[in-house]
């Protein structure tokens, strides 16, 4: 917060915390909302990129696979829903960046430089993220679909589908700047690389449980092509969570010293 008086480790009161965490939620909200009023307006275009892989089974299985309202209240629902995932994904940068300004109140002049640096990573990060989910939708709509018996027809609720969709995108999206965020808790002296070291096995392990999910193909090479990425981020995490702490540390004993 402007004006708050600081030590010189950059601590901040317990009280300034919340006060500063409450502005960036507000912050991050506000974003929300005139990234939906926007995304209201372009609702149909949007519907029909979400229903392609929808339209791309049928074509290539011979099936009658569509989408159907069950309520008269699912076309408002439905609409309100998609304006805020694509509010989501649109105001990312506003959002993610009240992420990380909540986060460098707490830490040093210098130390603020390279939280500035992953800023400007984790957007093209969670881009990265939505264009792999992207790919895999259609593989894993072409697989589920696929179960479906010859002569009958898929019809598939409106709202269960699109969660399905932005459950799948923001998963991709959020997995991609987790490593972006693991990197800002060690900036701030949360988390030290050793953690991350011995906690590698976990994270290769959860990478592949998340990708096995998220990837419902027969095949295993669509499941390691998404976990590939997911722990080279992890690894990268660690290797610049290692140099940071180690020039902590040759500070601390330069001062001792």
């Amino acid at each position: 917060m402007a004006g708050a008086p600081r030590d010189p480790e950059g601590r901040m009161p317990l009280r300034e915390h919340l006060l500063e965490l409450r502005k960036r939620l507000f912050l991050a909200a506000c974003g929300l909302v005139v990234g939906a009023i926007g995304g209201w307006f372009l609702y149909a275009p949007l519907l029909e990129v979400l229903r392609r892989p929808l339209d791309l089974a049928a074509s290539a299985q011979g099936k009658q696979i569509s989408l159907n309202f069950t309520a008269l209240g699912s076309p408002l629902d439905m609409q309100i829903k998609a304006a805020l995932f694509l509010a989501a994904i649109v105001t990312a940068p506003w959002w993610l960046y009240q992420l990380w300004a909540f986060v460098t109140p707490g830490l040093t002049r210098r130390e603020r430089v390279y939280a500035y640096g992953f800023v400007g990573a984790s957007v093209p990060l969670f881009c990265a993220g939505l264009l792999l989910a992207w790919w895999v939708l259609p593989h894993a709509v072409d697989l589920l679909t696929d179960f479906i018996p010859q002569g009958a027809s898929g019809l598939f609720t409106a709202q269960e589908y699109l969660t399905f969709v932005m459950r799948l995108l923001l998963a991709f999206g959020l997995a991609f700047v987790l490593p972006v965020l693991l990197v800002g808790l060690n900036l701030v002296g949360v988390l030290r690389h050793e953690t991350l070291a011995k906690g590698w096995r976990w994270a290769v392990l959860i990478a592949f449980v998340f990708a096995a999910i998220m990837t419902p193909t027969p095949d295993p090479w669509t499941m390691i092509l998404v976990a590939t990425p997911i722990c080279a981020l992890y690894f990268g995490a660690l290797g610049v969570a290692a140099l940071h702490d180690r020039r902590v540390d040759r500070r601390r004993v330069a001062a001792a010293a």
